[in-house]
């Protein structure tokens, strides 16, 4: 709010404007998100998923269309996440052609997944076949019930 408006000219009220206006600039400062994060959620929200349950794993699929092995990382994070990421490069310009449209996504892409604790991560595999990742993860074996420990009870 402007103070000037209301008729309140003189040089105090000035001042407290301008600590107003300061005031309101560093809470925006620190509210704002870094460009590393703005640039993480664009890569993740650009990159489409599909996660099935199998009975012994779990599959997460997604289309790599025109990438190379050499071009996805998979990795797992923190002993629980499933991070896969890469780079689709643009293809190289020819002499003598130019764009007319351009609608095939380019730059880099990650999506994380957090694993369920069932989830065995020394057991990752991926395969690239077609454009379409397919990054399977198997499950542990289920615990074994215990069983209840029989006391001999003894004569004294």
């Amino acid at each position: 709010m402007d103070l000037r408006i209301v008729g309140f000219d003189c040089p105090f009220f000035s001042t407290l404007q301008n600590m107003i206006d300061t005031g309101d600039d560093s809470d925006k400062s620190l509210n704002t998100p870094t460009r590393t994060y703005v640039r993480d959620a664009k890569a993740m929200a650009a990159t489409p998923a599909d996660v099935k349950e199998y009975p012994n794993s779990y599959a997460f699929i997604i289309d790599m269309p025109g990438l190379k092995s050499g071009d996805i990382k998979v990795q797992v994070e923190d002993d629980n996440v499933l991070m896969i990421s890469g780079e689709r490069k643009r293809e190289e310009e020819k002499e003598g052609a130019k764009y007319v449209r351009m609608e095939r996504r380019v730059g880099k892409f990650m999506r994380k997944f957090v694993l369920p604790e069932n989830a065995n991560t020394d057991k990752i595999s991926a395969v690239c076949q077609d454009g379409v990742l397919t990054v399977t993860v198997e499950k542990l074996p289920p615990p074994e019930p215990k069983k209840p420990k029989t006391i001999e009870v003894k004569i004294a």
